[in-house]
């Protein structure tokens, strides 16, 4: 079963950095076949830009270069009310679409000589390539936990089959050795969001390593949401004792606890600003790595090279696979810690009772 499960594995790897290389061999192909069409010199290679290009946010979805799903723009003015149309509207017309303009991804409303108008304001509500993802992570989440579930039900008492087989022990070991030790016996009541919240930053990890997969857990803003949830969810359930150890903690001296007030106050916000920035930062740096590596195929334009780096990004590969489930397991990790430190009995524990 693990053999066959780790071959799928190295399978999905190979394919996988075959179709990224691929991918931008046709993306660099092209892009000097026009350039010497139209100046009849070969055009410098970007690597910043297409680094950034791939790991940002856009209003279309590119999985490979020629390959565009357009999205919905949906955008609100007070002059024009709400106004819906397809992406494709802007490339189109060179960025410009019914008086808007696509700057960098920054939709704006054009004034009548062609400048940017910035006295009015524009409200940007489109389905770009993190939201598509978003919703089609919520999807297979939705089917995956619905499937386990109803075998789980079919086949209770026996041995798990298929899909279930595979997710069920991750289940158990997210239960039994991440919520349970650092929650206790009111685990049951977090259970739910903590084994959601583990398995919606697996599977869209996973996700942003398919070649043309959007960074999403690679987003401050959505990592940010995450880690404000489980401050919300933390402190609306905190007991007494959590917050008389804010105000006032045990063994302090009188004039010390304006200082520590300070000190008390900052941690509080320190723990959702660490879950924000550890899964921003190590999900985005993995995707720079791989992405420069194959950016060194186009700068040194030598097979020795390609054969070197492709075994390199094949070994990043495998390792940001690793990272995509350890990524997952540390933030329900320290969610769970939080959450348990907010409920428990007493803080004797932090004074080494």
């Amino acid at each position: 079963m693990l053999r066959t499960i780790t071959s799928k594995l190295l399978l999905i790897l190979s394919l996988s950095v075959f179709s990224i290389s691929f991918s931008f061999a046709q993306e660099g192909h092209e892009a000097h076949h026009e350039s010497k069409e139209a100046a009849h010199e070969e055009e410098k290679f970007d690597i910043g830009q297409m680094i950034m290009h791939h790991i940002s946010d856009s209003h279309e979805w590119e999985f490979a270069h020629g390959l565009v799903i357009p999205l919905p723009v949906i955008l609100y003015t007070e002059a024009n009310g709400l106004e819906i149309f397809s992406s494709s509207r802007f490339a189109e017309g060179n960025g410009v679409y019914n008086g808007y303009i696509n700057n960098h991804e920054h939709i704006h409303r054009l004034n009548p000589q062609g400048g940017l108008d910035e006295e009015v304001h524009v409200w940007d509500f489109s389905i770009t390539k993190n939201v598509a993802s978003l919703l089609l992570s919520a999807v297979i989440l939705i089917l995956l936990m619905t499937t386990v579930a109803k075998s789980f039900n079919k086949n209770h008492g026996k041995a798990p089959k298929g899909i279930q087989s595979f997710v069920e022990p991750i289940i158990f070991f997210i239960r039994d050795e991440v919520v349970k030790p650092n929650i206790g016996a009111k685990y049951e009541r977090y259970l739910p969001y903590l084994l959601t919240l583990f398995f919606f930053i697996l599977i869209n990890n996973l996700l942003g390593l398919i070649p043309g997969g959007a960074n999403l857990t690679g987003n401050i803003t959505i990592t940010l949401f995450l880690a404000v949830v489980t401050f919300v969810i933390t402190h609306i359930n905190a007991n007494k004792h959590y917050w008389l150890h804010l105000v006032k903690p045990e063994g302090v001296p009188t004039l010390m606890l304006p200082l520590m007030w300070v000190v008390e106050i900052a941690g509080v916000f320190m723990k959702p600003m660490s879950l924000t920035i550890r899964l921003f930062a190590n999900i985005t740096a993995g995707h720079i790595i791989i992405l420069s590596l194959l950016g060194l195929i186009f700068i040194f334009k030598s097979f020795a090279v390609g054969g070197v780096v492709t075994l390199f990004t094949l070994f990043m590969n495998a390792i940001e696979l690793l990272v995509a489930f350890l990524q997952a397991f540390i933030f329900t990790l320290l969610t769970s810690m939080y959450i348990g430190s907010a409920i428990e009995d007493s803080h004797e524990a932090d004074h080494g009772h």
